[in-house]
């Protein structure tokens, strides 16, 4: 997802005549308004004179591998669920590490790439570890938005770069007769609807593609390496646009 949002940034092309939406704001929308604290969960916690093998199992029924220690009301530690055995929680206290930590209100974008490294990260709000957030969190609706948004900016810019490069119906010579009329008729079911505005604004996902992928100047300038390399990236945005659709 990181190279998605990444890509869709180095899109910076010529001016031109925008759309109602700037594609950098709404980048900025998604980019900064979606932050851990939308997903992390609440950290469960205990007091350090907890028996420990009681807790094991208590741990063990509700499938949790992490809890908060706590002392005078103040979550200072945690312990994890496999090296408890006999004898007290604050005899397997383990402290927070700074890596180990991460703001509520930390973007999104930059929680993912710190989960590749890690099982869970401890969530900090003003100055209390309240929330941990975990690998398993990544499938809630947030990040769903998140991807949701990420390839319709990319989609967005996909469709600025054609109005560029193939000005004043240009690109009808590129695409296959089914595809032209496919976009034919949404536009008049558009304009059946009173919604109707340019033909180039029906194209599909894959239209884009193709009308991108034919343009050597376009590819390069967008640092897609290659082709090939440029239809395999975006196949997988528009299958994973697809898959978060219908989820």
């Amino acid at each position: 997802m990181r190279r998605l949002y990444l890509q869709q940034r180095s899109m910076k092309l010529p001016d031109m005549k925008h759309l109602k939406s700037s594609s950098a704001d709404l980048r900025d929308l998604f980019k900064d308004s979606i932050t851990v604290k939308y997903l992390a969960e609440p950290l469960k916690a205990v007091p350090a004179c907890e028996d420990a093998a009681k807790l094991r199992s208590w741990m063990e029924a509700r499938d949790f591998d992490v809890l908060g220690i706590e002392e005078n009301g103040t979550v200072c530690g945690y312990v994890e669920r496999s090296h408890l055995m006999p004898g007290k929680c604050s005899d397997y206290q383990q402290i927070f590490h700074p890596s180990q930590l991460i703001a509520a209100a930390t973007p999104l974008m930059e929680l993912l790439p710190l989960l590749r490294e890690k099982p869970r990260l401890f969530v900090l709000e003003s100055n209390r570890i309240n929330g941990i957030v975990t690998c398993g969190d990544l499938q809630k609706a947030p990040v769903r938005m998140l991807l949701f948004g990420l390839v319709t900016l990319l989609e967005m810019n996909l469709l600025r770069i054609v109005r560029i490069y193939f000005p004043q119906d240009s690109w009808q010579k590129l695409l296959k007769g089914d595809r032209i009329l496919a976009a034919k008729h949404l536009w008049e079911l558009g304009r059946s609807r009173n919604e109707a505005i340019d033909l180039i604004d029906y194209l599909q996902f894959c239209d884009k593609r193709d009308l991108i992928l034919a343009s050597a100047e376009i590819v390069d300038r967008l640092g897609l390496k290659s082709k090939r390399y440029g239809e395999r990236f975006l196949k997988s945005a528009e299958a994973l646009r697809n898959k978060l659709a219908h989820a």
